[in-house]
């Protein structure tokens, strides 16, 4: 009988972990799911020259990209270990 008794306790404190592990899943499903849309949007950008026609490209346009290669090198130091985020 005593094994019982402790049998029901660990059941459902076990079960209880999988459930925020669950919710944490799902959430993490969906923000990789919101990134790669992102990531598929900006390689298709890439491919059109972000936009630019390379016969008129101007300095404004070279701004935007050095901004944008900023931001995207953030990124990757931070997933990456790499650059200000080097231990």
């Amino acid at each position: 009988m005593l094994h019982q008794r402790n049998a029901a306790p660990e059941t459902e404190m076990t079960r209880k972990p999988a459930r925020i592990n669950d919710a944490a899943l799902g959430a993490f499903i969906a923000k990789k799911a919101e990134i790669d849309s992102m990531l598929a949007r900006l390689q298709a950008f890439s491919e059109d020259h972000f936009g630019a026609d390379p016969d008129q490209v101007n300095w404004g346009d070279l701004g935007s990209l050095e901004y944008q290669a900023h931001l995207l090198k953030q990124i990757s130091d931070f997933t990456f270990g790499e650059g200000e985020h080097a231990a």
